[in-house]
Protein backbone atom coordinates (compact mmCIF):
# COMPACT_ATOMS: atom_id res chain seq x y z
CA UNK A 1 0.00 0.00 0.00
CA UNK A 2 1.04 3.62 -0.49
CA UNK A 3 0.05 6.66 1.57
CA UNK A 4 -0.20 10.16 0.08
CA UNK A 5 -1.11 13.32 2.00
CA UNK A 6 -2.17 16.83 1.06
CA UNK A 7 -3.63 19.83 2.90
CA UNK A 8 -6.53 22.03 1.79
CA UNK A 9 -8.10 25.06 3.44
CA UNK A 10 -11.79 24.82 4.30
CA UNK A 11 -13.54 28.19 4.70
CA UNK A 12 -16.94 28.60 6.29
CA UNK A 13 -19.62 30.53 4.45
CA UNK A 14 -19.66 32.82 7.48
CA UNK A 15 -17.95 32.69 10.87
CA UNK A 16 -19.61 30.48 13.49
CA UNK A 17 -19.60 31.88 17.02
CA UNK A 18 -19.88 29.61 20.05
CA UNK A 19 -19.30 30.39 23.71
CA UNK A 20 -15.53 29.82 23.64
CA UNK A 21 -14.49 30.82 20.09
CA UNK A 22 -15.33 31.97 16.59
CA UNK A 23 -14.47 29.70 13.65
CA UNK A 24 -14.02 31.04 10.12
CA UNK A 25 -12.13 28.10 8.61
CA UNK A 26 -9.77 25.26 9.27
CA UNK A 27 -7.13 23.18 7.51
CA UNK A 28 -8.04 19.69 6.33
CA UNK A 29 -5.31 17.11 5.88
CA UNK A 30 -6.62 14.60 3.36
CA UNK A 31 -4.96 11.23 2.93
CA UNK A 32 -5.11 8.67 0.17
CA UNK A 33 -4.19 5.01 0.68
CA UNK A 34 -3.51 3.29 -2.65
CA UNK A 35 -3.45 -0.45 -3.32
CA UNK A 36 -3.90 -2.54 -6.48
CA UNK A 37 -5.25 0.36 -8.53
CA UNK A 38 -7.81 1.48 -5.94
CA UNK A 39 -7.67 4.40 -3.51
CA UNK A 40 -9.26 4.97 -0.12
CA UNK A 41 -9.59 8.49 1.26
CA UNK A 42 -9.80 10.00 4.74
CA UNK A 43 -9.66 13.46 6.29
CA UNK A 44 -8.35 14.91 9.56
CA UNK A 45 -9.21 18.55 10.26
CA UNK A 46 -7.19 20.88 12.41
CA UNK A 47 -8.67 21.89 15.77
CA UNK A 48 -7.21 24.27 18.32
CA UNK A 49 -9.61 22.95 20.97
CA UNK A 50 -8.44 19.36 20.37
CA UNK A 51 -4.82 20.57 20.18
CA UNK A 52 -4.49 19.18 16.68
CA UNK A 53 -2.83 21.65 14.30
CA UNK A 54 -2.34 20.68 10.67
CA UNK A 55 1.44 20.40 11.00
CA UNK A 56 1.04 17.85 13.80
CA UNK A 57 -1.38 15.83 11.66
CA UNK A 58 1.13 15.81 8.80
CA UNK A 59 4.01 14.79 11.09
CA UNK A 60 2.00 11.93 12.57
CA UNK A 61 1.04 10.65 9.14
CA UNK A 62 4.62 10.95 7.95
CA UNK A 63 5.81 8.87 10.89
CA UNK A 64 3.07 6.30 10.27
CA UNK A 65 3.74 5.97 6.54
CA UNK A 66 6.52 3.32 6.62
CA UNK A 67 4.57 1.04 8.97
CA UNK A 68 1.29 1.46 7.12
CA UNK A 69 2.86 0.78 3.75
CA UNK A 70 4.25 -2.54 5.02
CA UNK A 71 0.77 -4.00 5.45
CA UNK A 72 -0.25 -6.27 2.55
CA UNK A 73 -3.80 -4.92 2.29
CA UNK A 74 -6.28 -2.59 4.03
CA UNK A 75 -8.13 -5.41 5.74
CA UNK A 76 -4.98 -6.50 7.59
CA UNK A 77 -4.22 -2.90 8.53
CA UNK A 78 -7.77 -2.39 9.83
CA UNK A 79 -7.54 -5.50 11.99
CA UNK A 80 -4.28 -4.24 13.49
CA UNK A 81 -5.69 -0.76 14.02
CA UNK A 82 -8.70 -2.15 15.85
CA UNK A 83 -6.60 -4.24 18.20
CA UNK A 84 -4.46 -1.22 19.04
CA UNK A 85 -1.24 -2.39 17.37
CA UNK A 86 1.91 -0.33 17.81
CA UNK A 87 1.78 1.75 14.61
CA UNK A 88 -1.68 3.05 15.54
CA UNK A 89 -2.08 3.05 19.33
CA UNK A 90 -0.38 6.38 20.00
CA UNK A 91 -1.89 8.37 17.12
CA UNK A 92 -4.00 11.40 18.09
CA UNK A 93 -7.68 10.48 17.89
CA UNK A 94 -8.37 12.70 14.87
CA UNK A 95 -5.50 11.20 12.92
CA UNK A 96 -6.48 7.66 13.88
CA UNK A 97 -10.06 8.31 12.73
CA UNK A 98 -8.84 9.61 9.35
CA UNK A 99 -6.54 6.64 8.79
CA UNK A 100 -9.33 4.21 9.70
CA UNK A 101 -11.70 6.04 7.33
CA UNK A 102 -9.25 5.72 4.43
CA UNK A 103 -8.76 2.02 5.13
CA UNK A 104 -12.52 1.44 5.37
CA UNK A 105 -13.03 3.34 2.12
CA UNK A 106 -10.40 1.21 0.40
CA UNK A 107 -11.73 -2.04 1.91
CA UNK A 108 -15.24 -1.18 0.77
CA UNK A 109 -14.02 -0.40 -2.72
CA UNK A 110 -12.15 -3.71 -2.86
CA UNK A 111 -15.28 -5.58 -1.72
CA UNK A 112 -17.56 -3.52 -3.97
CA UNK A 113 -19.86 -2.56 -1.08
CA UNK A 114 -20.62 0.61 0.93
CA UNK A 115 -18.91 0.94 4.30
CA UNK A 116 -22.18 0.52 6.23
CA UNK A 117 -22.35 -3.03 4.90
CA UNK A 118 -18.85 -3.72 6.22
CA UNK A 119 -20.23 -2.52 9.57
CA UNK A 120 -23.17 -4.92 9.57
CA UNK A 121 -25.97 -2.83 8.07
CA UNK A 122 -27.53 -4.13 4.85
CA UNK A 123 -29.84 -1.19 4.11
CA UNK A 124 -28.63 2.31 3.22
CA UNK A 125 -28.48 4.72 6.14
CA UNK A 126 -30.38 8.03 6.23
CA UNK A 127 -30.93 10.35 9.18
CA UNK A 128 -32.24 13.84 9.87
CA UNK A 129 -29.30 16.01 10.84
CA UNK A 130 -29.35 19.03 13.08
CA UNK A 131 -28.29 22.35 11.56
CA UNK A 132 -26.35 24.65 13.84
CA UNK A 133 -27.31 28.26 14.56
CA UNK A 134 -24.48 30.13 16.25
CA UNK A 135 -24.54 32.84 18.90
CA UNK A 136 -26.10 35.70 16.95
CA UNK A 137 -28.86 38.26 17.46
CA UNK A 138 -32.33 36.72 17.93
CA UNK A 139 -33.78 38.38 14.82
CA UNK A 140 -31.00 37.01 12.65
CA UNK A 141 -31.33 33.56 14.21
CA UNK A 142 -35.07 33.63 13.56
CA UNK A 143 -34.57 34.47 9.88
CA UNK A 144 -31.98 31.71 9.56
CA UNK A 145 -34.29 29.20 11.27
CA UNK A 146 -37.14 30.03 8.91
CA UNK A 147 -34.90 29.45 5.88
CA UNK A 148 -33.59 26.18 7.25
CA UNK A 149 -37.08 24.92 8.07
CA UNK A 150 -38.20 25.80 4.54
CA UNK A 151 -35.24 23.81 3.20
CA UNK A 152 -36.39 20.74 5.13
CA UNK A 153 -34.41 20.82 8.36
CA UNK A 154 -36.45 19.23 11.14
CA UNK A 155 -33.74 19.55 13.82
CA UNK A 156 -32.03 22.83 14.76
CA UNK A 157 -29.19 23.19 17.24
CA UNK A 158 -28.93 26.60 18.86
CA UNK A 159 -25.66 27.68 20.43
CA UNK A 160 -25.77 29.38 23.84
CA UNK A 161 -23.29 30.95 26.22
CA UNK A 162 -23.68 34.66 25.50
CA UNK A 163 -22.57 37.07 28.21
CA UNK A 164 -26.23 37.64 29.05
CA UNK A 165 -28.17 34.34 29.30
CA UNK A 166 -31.36 36.27 28.55
CA UNK A 167 -30.04 36.77 25.02
CA UNK A 168 -29.69 32.98 24.67
CA UNK A 169 -33.28 32.49 25.76
CA UNK A 170 -34.49 35.21 23.38
CA UNK A 171 -32.61 33.47 20.55
CA UNK A 172 -34.20 30.12 21.30
CA UNK A 173 -37.67 31.63 21.54
CA UNK A 174 -37.16 33.44 18.23
CA UNK A 175 -36.03 30.22 16.56
CA UNK A 176 -39.02 28.34 18.01
CA UNK A 177 -41.42 30.98 16.69
CA UNK A 178 -39.86 30.93 13.20
CA UNK A 179 -39.62 27.13 13.01
CA UNK A 180 -42.46 25.83 15.18
CA UNK A 181 -42.25 22.29 13.84
CA UNK A 182 -38.51 21.81 14.37
CA UNK A 183 -36.92 19.83 17.18
CA UNK A 184 -34.56 22.09 19.12
CA UNK A 185 -31.24 21.21 20.72
CA UNK A 186 -29.26 23.62 22.90
CA UNK A 187 -25.47 23.77 23.17
CA UNK A 188 -23.75 26.16 25.60
CA UNK A 189 -20.36 24.42 25.07
CA UNK A 190 -19.75 24.33 28.81
CA UNK A 191 -20.45 28.03 29.39
CA UNK A 192 -22.45 27.75 32.63
CA UNK A 193 -21.81 26.83 36.23
CA UNK A 194 -23.94 24.01 37.67
CA UNK A 195 -26.06 26.54 39.59
CA UNK A 196 -26.60 28.62 36.45
CA UNK A 197 -27.53 25.54 34.44
CA UNK A 198 -30.14 24.38 36.93
CA UNK A 199 -31.56 27.88 37.13
CA UNK A 200 -31.70 28.41 33.36
CA UNK A 201 -32.70 25.03 31.96
CA UNK A 202 -36.37 25.10 33.05
CA UNK A 203 -36.94 28.22 30.91
CA UNK A 204 -35.30 26.55 27.91
CA UNK A 205 -37.43 23.46 28.44
CA UNK A 206 -40.52 25.66 28.49
CA UNK A 207 -39.33 27.24 25.22
CA UNK A 208 -39.41 23.83 23.55
CA UNK A 209 -35.80 22.64 23.75
CA UNK A 210 -35.54 18.85 23.52
CA UNK A 211 -32.06 18.29 25.02
CA UNK A 212 -28.96 20.22 26.08
CA UNK A 213 -25.32 19.47 25.31
CA UNK A 214 -22.57 20.07 27.85
CA UNK A 215 -24.25 22.83 29.88
CA UNK A 216 -21.35 23.08 32.37
CA UNK A 217 -17.60 23.47 32.00
CA UNK A 218 -15.79 20.20 31.22
CA UNK A 219 -13.27 18.59 33.53
CA UNK A 220 -15.62 17.75 36.41
CA UNK A 221 -17.85 14.97 35.08
CA UNK A 222 -19.42 14.46 38.49
CA UNK A 223 -20.81 18.00 38.30
CA UNK A 224 -22.24 17.28 34.86
CA UNK A 225 -23.84 14.10 36.18
CA UNK A 226 -25.33 16.01 39.10
CA UNK A 227 -26.88 18.53 36.72
CA UNK A 228 -28.21 15.69 34.55
CA UNK A 229 -29.89 14.15 37.60
CA UNK A 230 -31.87 17.33 38.30
CA UNK A 231 -32.25 18.79 34.81
CA UNK A 232 -35.72 19.04 33.22
CA UNK A 233 -33.99 18.27 29.89
CA UNK A 234 -31.88 15.30 28.80
CA UNK A 235 -28.21 16.20 29.23
CA UNK A 236 -25.74 15.11 26.55
CA UNK A 237 -22.05 15.08 27.47
CA UNK A 238 -19.76 16.44 24.76
CA UNK A 239 -16.50 17.97 25.97
CA UNK A 240 -16.65 15.62 28.98
CA UNK A 241 -17.08 12.57 26.72
CA UNK A 242 -13.87 12.49 24.71
CA UNK A 243 -13.30 8.76 24.40
CA UNK A 244 -14.20 5.27 25.56
CA UNK A 245 -13.18 5.69 29.21
CA UNK A 246 -15.06 8.98 29.53
CA UNK A 247 -18.21 7.49 28.03
CA UNK A 248 -18.06 4.47 30.33
CA UNK A 249 -17.56 6.75 33.34
CA UNK A 250 -20.72 8.65 32.42
CA UNK A 251 -22.84 5.62 31.49
CA UNK A 252 -26.18 5.83 33.27
CA UNK A 253 -25.28 9.22 34.74
CA UNK A 254 -26.16 11.41 31.75
CA UNK A 255 -28.84 10.89 29.14
CA UNK A 256 -26.50 11.04 26.15
CA UNK A 257 -22.91 11.29 24.94
CA UNK A 258 -21.91 13.20 21.83
CA UNK A 259 -19.39 11.11 19.90
CA UNK A 260 -17.25 12.90 17.34
CA UNK A 261 -14.94 10.61 15.41
CA UNK A 262 -12.19 13.23 15.61
CA UNK A 263 -12.18 13.14 19.41
CA UNK A 264 -13.00 9.48 20.16
CA UNK A 265 -10.78 7.86 17.50
CA UNK A 266 -13.06 6.73 14.70
CA UNK A 267 -15.76 4.30 13.68
CA UNK A 268 -14.47 1.35 15.69
CA UNK A 269 -14.39 3.41 18.87
CA UNK A 270 -17.99 4.54 18.33
CA UNK A 271 -19.03 0.90 18.02
CA UNK A 272 -17.10 0.01 21.19
CA UNK A 273 -18.78 2.83 23.08
CA UNK A 274 -22.20 1.89 21.75
CA UNK A 275 -21.72 -1.67 23.02
CA UNK A 276 -20.49 -0.45 26.41
CA UNK A 277 -23.47 1.89 26.87
CA UNK A 278 -26.12 -0.60 25.82
CA UNK A 279 -28.74 -0.92 28.56
CA UNK A 280 -27.31 1.92 30.66
CA UNK A 281 -29.94 4.51 29.70
CA UNK A 282 -27.28 6.70 28.06
CA UNK A 283 -27.87 7.15 24.34
CA UNK A 284 -25.66 8.22 21.46
CA UNK A 285 -25.39 11.51 19.65
CA UNK A 286 -23.17 11.70 16.57
CA UNK A 287 -21.49 15.06 16.16
CA UNK A 288 -18.74 16.54 14.03
CA UNK A 289 -16.34 19.40 13.44
CA UNK A 290 -16.55 21.65 10.41
CA UNK A 291 -15.16 19.36 7.70
CA UNK A 292 -15.73 18.37 4.10
CA UNK A 293 -18.14 15.64 3.04
CA UNK A 294 -15.12 13.30 3.09
CA UNK A 295 -14.56 14.03 6.77
CA UNK A 296 -18.25 13.68 7.67
CA UNK A 297 -18.96 10.53 5.62
CA UNK A 298 -17.68 7.87 8.08
CA UNK A 299 -20.11 9.09 10.75
CA UNK A 300 -23.00 9.07 8.26
CA UNK A 301 -22.48 5.31 7.89
CA UNK A 302 -23.19 5.07 11.65
CA UNK A 303 -26.07 7.55 11.81
CA UNK A 304 -28.85 5.02 12.35
CA UNK A 305 -27.24 3.99 15.64
CA UNK A 306 -27.74 7.40 17.29
CA UNK A 307 -30.75 9.10 18.88
CA UNK A 308 -29.44 12.54 17.91
CA UNK A 309 -27.50 13.30 14.72
CA UNK A 310 -25.54 16.51 14.20
CA UNK A 311 -23.57 15.96 11.00
CA UNK A 312 -23.75 19.34 9.32
CA UNK A 313 -20.05 20.30 9.24
CA UNK A 314 -19.89 20.13 5.44
CA UNK A 315 -22.96 22.33 5.14
CA UNK A 316 -21.15 25.19 6.88
CA UNK A 317 -18.52 25.45 4.14
CA UNK A 318 -18.33 28.05 1.40
CA UNK A 319 -17.04 25.30 -0.88
CA UNK A 320 -17.04 21.57 -0.16
CA UNK A 321 -14.29 19.80 -2.15
CA UNK A 322 -16.16 16.48 -1.89
CA UNK A 323 -19.80 15.48 -2.25
CA UNK A 324 -22.08 12.49 -1.93
CA UNK A 325 -23.70 12.46 1.53
CA UNK A 326 -26.40 15.06 0.90
CA UNK A 327 -27.68 17.06 3.85
CA UNK A 328 -28.83 20.26 2.18
CA UNK A 329 -32.44 19.10 2.59
CA UNK A 330 -31.96 18.21 6.25
CA UNK A 331 -31.13 14.53 5.72
CA UNK A 332 -27.69 12.92 5.40
CA UNK A 333 -27.51 9.67 3.46
CA UNK A 334 -25.04 6.95 2.61
CA UNK A 335 -24.47 6.94 -1.15
CA UNK A 336 -25.06 3.85 -3.28
CA UNK A 337 -21.35 3.53 -4.03
CA UNK A 338 -18.60 1.28 -2.75
CA UNK A 339 -16.54 2.52 0.18
CA UNK A 340 -17.45 5.78 1.90
CA UNK A 341 -19.25 6.80 -1.28
CA UNK A 342 -17.99 10.37 -1.56
CA UNK A 343 -16.28 11.71 -4.67
CA UNK A 344 -14.33 14.88 -5.49
CA UNK A 345 -16.52 17.85 -6.33
CA UNK A 346 -16.78 19.17 -9.87
CA UNK A 347 -18.33 22.34 -11.29
CA UNK A 348 -21.49 20.37 -12.00
CA UNK A 349 -21.89 19.32 -8.35
CA UNK A 350 -20.87 22.59 -6.70
CA UNK A 351 -21.78 25.32 -9.11
CA UNK A 352 -18.20 26.59 -9.03
CA UNK A 353 -14.64 25.65 -9.90
CA UNK A 354 -13.38 22.24 -8.83
CA UNK A 355 -11.12 22.33 -5.79
CA UNK A 356 -9.05 19.86 -3.84
CA UNK A 357 -8.56 17.53 -6.76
Amino acid sequence: MRLDVRTVRLRLTEPLRISRSVTAGRDAVQLAVRHDGLTGHGEAVSSSYLRLPADLIRRELGALRPDLERYPDPETALAELRRGAAPFKDLPAGVLAAVEAALLDLAGRRAGVPVHRLLGRTAPVAAATARTIGIEPPARAAARAARLAADGFAVLKVKAGAADPAEDLDRVRAVRESAPGARLLLDPNGAWTPDQALRLLPAFAAAGVEAVEQPVAPGRPAELAAVAERSPLPVIADEDAVGYEDACRLAGRVQGVNLKLAKCGGVHQVLRIQAALRGSGTELMLGCLAASSLGIAPAVHLADRARWVDLDGHLLLAHDPWHGIGGADGTVRTPDRAGLGVVPATPATTGGPAAGR
